[in-house]
């Protein structure tokens, strides 16, 4: 294989928003392009026209946007084998689907929906399914039955059609799956699909499809195994157009399964159980909205590493990667026939790698953005200095309020278990006793003023854990928070000793 001439492609429809299903396809195409130095191309399926919805297009392309899959040729980006959207091509489409009629391998269907609908119903009669096809299509209402003066006058009147691709009978089809190894499939057991509407003079997805993979030179085809059953029919179309040497090479991805295990992961299982299935939040247009992993506080480079695990295995026992690591790692060959389940614990611990290993001042910029909008503005180095001593606690960015909040505001209130066991005897007296002492103290650090209140206790022969304890509670309301000594020093003098006073003037001395 030539490595510049590796061209792929993701194909989506704009019907919606991006299912994590479609992104990872997204991220094994471009993982693909990369490793062989090839091209990456974006190209939007919208000839289904009844399901488009306004913004889906501009959602899948920040969507890439934000995971860093830079596209190298699409709608936006431009390219040599444009346009990359396939209602702008449809002059091309109704070419190729004459070329079929013309070579006798496809014919024009003028069965009505009622016709089809009463076909249906009178099998299900009989506990059959219909399917038109090469068992029944020579008695239905179309130009193989009617011939051609009829066919052609039937057109020229402007009566409705579809054209159908004509599927032989009993042949084998064998194509060699880079995922799945050699599949077959026998033409008998297919349909005759429809290929072109002459109501919208759009193609379906196959024909557009097949004619655009081959068009703009697509080398591998990487896709969900949903497409398998499509399969046959493309392979048919490439031998119908004279295409097959030239024909891609074809991976089918597994399915990404519920966190059960059991079955396709879909919305209704994210919105059960408080997880994402969408790159970025979406907004439906009536309204509903679905949450997003960028809004949810993942970092894109964590999602990527969760996604590329689902269904691919490098081989060793090594669960963080680079992109650079996962260019040079990926193959097509380490993918997995099987379905990859969903674990959506998973997915907050590799958020939490990509967290712990930022630096804190990356985080503090992060976090600072947080705080703006609980109205704090403060000092990034301190800001900074606190993220350093809490962020191994969390997942997300956002859940350090949790853990740092008392560093910006005063307690509230007090533990009322914590008080029990801890604000009782004298204590209470020798922590407001403490405030002559903070205020003495000529070295504000975390040590010194340790070694300080401890000499203190001992001198006033004070219960260690008790002081300590009552400490902390006047400080930060509670038994949390990270070493005592070191929120000691970050709050300083005047705010540690106007917290202790408060305590003992909400809680009392005695």
């Amino acid at each position: 294989m030539n490595q510049t001439d590796v061209r792929v492609r993701f194909a989506p429809s704009p019907t919606g928003p991006l299912h994590i299903g479609g992104v990872r396809t997204a991220l094994f195409n471009y993982l693909f392009a990369r490793k062989h130095g090839g091209k990456f191309i974006l190209r939007i399926e919208d000839t289904d026209s009844t399901r488009f919805v306004p913004g889906a297009e501009e959602y899948i392309n920040e969507s890439l946007s934000w995971l860093g899959l830079k596209v190298d040729e699409g709608v936006r980006e431009g390219g040599e084998y444009g346009p990359y959207k396939q209602s702008q091509r449809r002059d091309i489409y109704r070419q190729y689907a004459q070329q079929l009629i013309d070579n006798g391998w496809a014919y024009y269907a003028f069965d009505t929906p009622e016709e089809l609908d009463a076909l249906r119903s009178q099998y299900e009669a009989d506990k059959k399914t219909f399917a038109y096809d090469v068992h029944n299509r020579s008695g239905l209402n179309n130009s193989l039955k009617l011939g051609d003066e009829e066919t052609l006058k039937r057109i020229e009147a402007g009566e409705p059609y579809v054209i159908r691709f004509k599927m032989p009978e009993n042949v084998d089809v064998s194509v060699k799956d880079i995922v799945r190894g050699q599949v077959t499939f026998n033409t008998s057991t297919l349909d005759d699909k429809v290929l072109f509407k002459s109501a919208d003079q759009l193609p379906t997805y196959h024909l557009a499809n097949v004619t655009d993979d081959h068009l703009m030179k697509i080398t591998h085809v990487i896709r969900g195994e949903e497409w398998l059953p499509s399969l046959p029919l493309h392979v048919m179309l490439y031998r119908a157009f004279g295409w097959e040497k030239t024909m891609p090479e074809f991976a089918h991805l597994p399915l990404i399964l519920k966190p059960s295990g059991k079955g396709k992961l879909s919305k209704r299982d994210g919105d059960k159980e408080g997880f994402p299935v969408f790159p970025l939040k979406y907004i439906s247009p009536d309204g509903d909205v679905s949450a997003g992993y960028r809004e949810s506080g993942y970092f894109p480079e964590a999602v990527n590493n969760l996604l590329v695990l689902l269904g691919w295995n490098p081989g060793t026992e090594q669960e963080l990667f680079t992109i650079d690591e996962l260019i040079d790692l990926f193959t097509l060959e380490r993918v997995n026939k099987s379905g990859a389940r969903f674990d959506p614990d998973k997915a907050r611990w590799f958020n939490h790698q990509y967290l712990i290993k930022k630096s804190d001042a990356e985080l503090a910029i992060l976090y600072k953005t947080v705080l703006a909008e609980k109205g704090i503005e403060t000092d990034l180095s301190l800001v900074e200095k606190i993220v350093g001593l809490v962020k191994e606690r969390v997942n997300f960015v956002e859940e350090l309020w949790e853990q740092t909040w008392f560093f910006f505001q005063k307690p509230q209130g007090y533990d009322e278990k914590v008080v029990k066991k801890r604000w009782k005897g004298d204590v209470p007296v020798f922590i407001l006793k403490l405030t002559d002492l903070f205020d003495s103290a000529e070295i504000w650090e975390a040590e010194p003023l340790k070694e300080m209140v401890s000499a203190e206790i001992n001198k006033k022969e004070q219960n260690f854990g008790n002081v300590m304890n009552a400490l902390r509670l006047s400080l930060v309301g509670g038994a949390f928070g990270p070493d005592l000594f070191t929120i000691i020093e970050i709050l300083g003098k005047k705010e540690c000793v106007e917290r202790i006073k408060l305590a003992v003037e909400v809680l009392g001395s005695h």
